[in-house]
Order: structure tokens, then C-alpha cells, then sequence
């Protein structure tokens, strides 16, 4: 059987997200939160050099599945704003309550660059 056809992420208006557009639109270290596998709020992150990574994040706490705030520049951390848990960028538990990192997803390109 065939694999399953990629998802397209799309931004918060529902329109896809191209690769190009993004990282021309975002600085390098940015974060920012889209509908990604399924519509899940799914943070997509550029790398040191401006390129997205190869990875998102899912942005369901894994405490209580309150929604992540934005990438907190100053303290390098998301921060969920229900119990205070933060997660490093790659996603792992730097201080809980959450006993679990935050989902990973693939990230690629289709055909179209989306």
C-alpha cells in the first residue's frame, strides 16, 4: 500500500504554508503556531540559519493539554500559561508539571514546496 499524502499546514487564515514563504518571512530562532497534522496547533520553528526545521512541535501541553504560549526569547522556553510548565525548543520538559515532552511531527516539503 502506498504511504499516506503528506498534510499541508496551513496558518492561521487556513491558508497552506509554503517553505520559501515562511522562512522569508521568519527570522532565524523564530516559532510560530499553525494548524499542522489534523489542524493540531503545531509550532514550526526556523533553525539557526533562518531554515525551518526538520521537526514541529505539538503544541498541547502534556499536563493538562492546555495550548503552549509563544517561544519566550528571554528565559529559551515555551511556557504553558495554565500550570507553568516550559518546554526547550526541541521540545523537551524543562521544568513541569508535564511529565512528558511535547509531541514531535515531521516536517517536509511536498511537490508544491508546502
Amino acid at each position: 500500500a502506498a504511504p499516506p499524502a503528506p498534510e499541508v499546514a496551513t496558518d492561521r487564515k487556513g491558508v497552506p504554508i509554503s517553505k520559501a514563504t515562511w522562512e522569508a518571512s521568519h527570522t532565524p530562532g523564530a516559532a510560530d503556531l499553525v494548524a499542522g497534522l489534523g489542524g493540531e496547533p503545531t509550532l514550526l520553528l526556523s533553525g539557526e540559519t533562518g531554515a525551518l526545521e526538520p521537526f514541529a512541535l505539538q503544541a498541547e501541553c502534556t499536563h493538562l493539554g492546555c495550548l503552549v504560549g509563544p517561544w519566550n526569547p528571554l528565559s529559551q522556553r515555551f511556557v504553558c500559561p495554565c500550570h507553568g510548565s516550559e518546554y526547550k525548543r526541541d521540545g523537551s520538559v524543562a521544568r513541569g508539571p508535564a511529565p512528558k515532552p511535547l509531541k514531535l511531527a515531521k516536517v517536509g516539503t511536498d511537490d508544491k514546496g508546502q
